[in-house]
């Protein structure tokens, strides 16, 4: 008979105590948490007095003990003991080596390869396998509010700032090796079932806990089995599958009873809603009975309802830019067939269009595994993304709303799959304009409920009943984000979209289909960068974009007009005369414009100048990204006259920055940006700057303190002289002292313009008469256009 109190040895109070200070709790916490009134058996059984066994066995089950490598065991009996467990040992490692040559082959064939979206071979599982990140913490369990997520003032957009509530992680192996019992939640396609894959093989190669037998259970088969069978044991599933291969049922309780087998659980939340109880049970039982096992269960994030006693919940972290990096590098040769050189190349291609800021949104996709193969699937093709990135996000969003359970043969039951595709999408799109345009990226669990009943009244045979409409909208956005991940509990009950991308994709699709603003309504938000994206999308989206391209360009031609400058930047009568600057300004823009004989698109010519002429201090300074995005030839080697006036440019910006002090080291610089006789060819200027130069000082001159003396007394005037060159033959240099107003509002205008070019390179559908109107009066000043 086992006796009824049970006392710890020194080593297993050292074991006790070191895992009692990691769960951070008190005696009195414990006491309570193991269901005994007062706190004294908690200290007795740290004080290796005898306790009763069933708080022993407690104490140890909450500690994550085993209780036999705790408990004081009589000398005699230990010797015994100890002669037992080393024949037991033996005879059970006898056991995993047998059960592992014989199941080895199985298992590769198993998990040993992926099929990749869209591919039509399977992969290897090495061949791209990339280590996982788990966040010890859950997302959706953090107590912030919506300022600790958004981190910025809705006004001060920034794309990237949106969640970067960033928490650490660790790699997947060392959380196995943490935690024995584990739950790995994550978003669909993050991972979870090649994670899976990943440590069986690693087990099965020897790699990882080599003593240990793996075994990998698709809970979703498991359960259509036991349906069909009407029997649910998960311990008769596991031994059929071993019996295929010649293991004996003996042999397979030995290995779970000494907890020699590696037990992975993949997919809970595909569980048919009918079979979900059983399954449940099945697996409480096994991991209660086969304690000494390391067990892993996934399941979508937000799926699990019910906590298994003794796991720790984990999650699937999102792909980092280097893990991104390595998965397309592994992706590329992969599907290169035997050609990695090539993989490789394209591999590298990849990763540098990933790099460049249009293609932002893009890799802010990218982290999600799923989502990141979908990408490289696209570029794959033709080494490049597409330029209507509308088509590359209706393809994610397709697979998140149909493919990708449909590929796994999952069947979803409850109320969201009674809404139709149509119906689903519409909902989504209602959901993202009307908290877009609220300015609002997170949002309460109640505000998205409320959002959700009120389409959901719309309906027909729709609940009329206020309760149960409440309870239908919750139960709907419970299933958009565990069966699509495209709505997110990001802390405790404050949701967002999964990528701020879905969710511009999702208002422009309301805004083209007409359940959300009107295209003029659109056009209003034309002066904030945050909608920059929703533009773009609904430019591509549009079956004629010709009303909208055209909305946009009067309003820039209204911020031009004079009295809406005035109205737009708020000027005081007193700031009258930083609108006659800014006219003149813009005036010059198109005069000097047309002087240049140039192959150049005109509007291209204009925004080159614009740039040039503005103060150095200003943002967009010499920054011709505009022009370029206008015409991309000047890209390249730039026209002559361009060519000229941008030296000269520099030249003066030289000549500025140069003090009494800067004058001795900096001279050389000066008389170099000064060498423009390949330039100026026949031009007249040429004489005059050399002659202008010939004013310097020597450049072989070695006395610092008589250049500094020159440049004190002459320099300013030997500056103005310059500029007034630069006026008379070029039209270049003029002084238009512009207000930080009329700057700021330069800058408005700037981008606005460069919106409507990129709309227009948009691969939107468009008509060649609005095109030609639109690209014939850029930038050009005042209502003339």
């Amino acid at each position: 008979m086992a006796k009824r109190s049970l006392q710890a040895s020194p080593d297993g109070i050292r074991k006790a105590k070191q895992a009692f200070e990691r769960k951070g709790w008190t005696q009195e916490y414990f006491a309570g948490e193991i269901g005994i009134e007062t706190r004294q058996p908690i200290w007795k059984f740290f004080a290796g007095k005898p306790v009763d066994r069933r708080v022993f066995s407690e104490i140890c089950f909450h500690l994550d003990l085993e209780m036999e490598e705790i408990v004081a065991i009589p000398e005699d009996a230990q010797i015994d003991a100890e002669k037992k467990a080393a024949e037991d040992k033996s005879r059970v490692d006898a056991i995993v080596t047998k059960v592992r040559s014989h199941y080895h082959e199985k298992i590769q064939n198993q998990c040993g390869t992926l099929r990749l979206l869209d591919i039509a071979r399977p992969v290897s599982l090495d061949h791209i396998y990339v280590d996982v990140n788990i966040l010890e913490e859950i997302t959706s369990q953090r107590w912030l509010e919506i300022d600790d997520l958004q981190g910025f003032p809705a006004e001060e957009f920034d794309r990237l700032g949106i969640g970067k509530v960033r928490r650490e992680s660790i790699p997947g192996l060392q959380a196995v090796e943490r935690y024995p019992k584990m739950m790995v939640l994550g978003k669909p396609g993050s991972g979870k079932t090649t994670f899976l894959q990943y440590l069986a093989i690693q087990c099965n190669q020897g790699n990882f806990q080599s003593d240990r037998v793996p075994i990998l259970i698709r809970l979703k088969n498991f359960a259509e089995d036991a349906m069909v069978e009407c029997s649910f044991s998960l311990f008769n599933y596991i031994n059929q599958e071993f019996q295929s291969c010649g293991i004996s049922e003996q042999d397979i309780e030995t290995l779970l009873s000494y907890g020699r087998a590696l037990i992975l659980m993949d997919g809970l939340d595909e569980v048919p809603e009918t079979a979900s109880n059983q399954v449940i049970q099945q697996i409480r039982k096994i991991s209660e009975k086969y304690y000494k096992n390391q067990l892993i269960i996934t399941c979508r994030i937000a799926a699990q309802q019910y906590r298994f006693r003794g796991f720790t919940e984990v999650e699937i972290a999102d792909f980092k830019p280097a893990q991104i990096q390595y998965f397309a590098k592994k992706w590329f040769v992969a599907v290169a067939r035997n050609d990695p050189e090539s993989g490789l190349e394209k591999a590298s291609l990849f990763i540098e269009q990933m790099k460049l800021p249009e293609n932002q949104q893009i890799r802010e996709l990218a982290t999600t595994p799923v989502l990141l193969n979908l990408a490289c699937l696209v570029f794959q093709t033709k080494a490049d993304f597409p330029v209507k990135r509308s088509d590359l996000y209706q393809q994610g969003l397709d697979l998140l709303l149909i493919r990708w359970d449909e590929a796994r043969g999952v069947k979803r039951d409850d109320i969201y799959r009674n809404l139709s595709l149509p119906h689903k999408l519409e909902l989504l799109s209602q959901l993202a304009v009307i908290t877009f345009e609220q300015g609002e990226y997170f949002f309460e669990e109640i505000r998205l409920q409320q959002l959700i009943a009120d389409y959901l009244r719309k309906l027909p045979a729709t609940q009329s009943n206020q309760a149960a409409l409440e309870l239908d909208s919750l139960a709907v956005l419970k299933s958009i984000e565990v069966q699509h991940g495209l709505l997110v509990e990001r802390a405790r009950r404050i949701y967002s979209f999964s990528h701020l991308t879905f969710q511009e994709y999702f208002t422009a699709r309301a805004i083209v289909i007409g359940t959300g603003m009107s295209l003029s309504q659109l056009v209003e938000h034309l002066q904030e960068k945050r909608w920059r994206e929703v533009f773009l999308l609904t430019a591509q989206m549009l079956p004629d974009a010709d009303q909208l391209l055209l909305l946009i360009k009067q309003q820039i031609n209204r911020l031009v007009c004079s009295e809406m400058v005035l109205d737009s930047v708020k000027l005081t009568p007193s700031a009258m005369a930083l609108d006659d600057n800014l006219t003149k300004f813009l005036n010059w823009i198109e005069i000097k414009s047309l002087e240049i004989y140039t192959p150049y698109k005109p509007a291209a010519v204009r925004a080159f100048y614009m740039t040039l002429a503005l103060p150095p201090s200003h943002p967009l300074s010499r920054n011709q990204a505009l022009a370029l995005a206008i015409d991309h030839r000047l890209g390249g080697e730039l026209g002559s006259e361009l060519a000229l006036d941008l030296a000269l440019d520099h030249a003066l910006a030289v000549a500025q920055a140069m003090t009494p002090e800067l004058v001795y080291d900096r001279l050389s610089a000066l008389y170099l940006a000064l060498d423009l006789n390949h330039l100026t060819g026949i031009e007249s200027i040429g004489d005059y700057l050399e002659k202008l130069k010939n004013q310097l000082p020597d450049l072989d001159d070695d006395d610092r303190d008589s250049i500094q003396e020159w440049w004190q007394s002459h320099g300013s005037e030997w500056v103005s002289q310059l500029r007034a060159l630069m006026i008379e033959h070029r039209n270049m240099g003029n002084q238009w002292d512009l207000t930080k107003t009329s700057q700021d509002w330069l800058e408005q205008y700037s981008r606005a313009n460069h919106l409507l070019v990129e709309c227009l390179n948009s691969n939107c559908q468009l008509s060649l008469t609005v095109r030609k109107e639109i690209e014939d009066t850029l930038l050009l000043p005042l209502c003339h256009s």
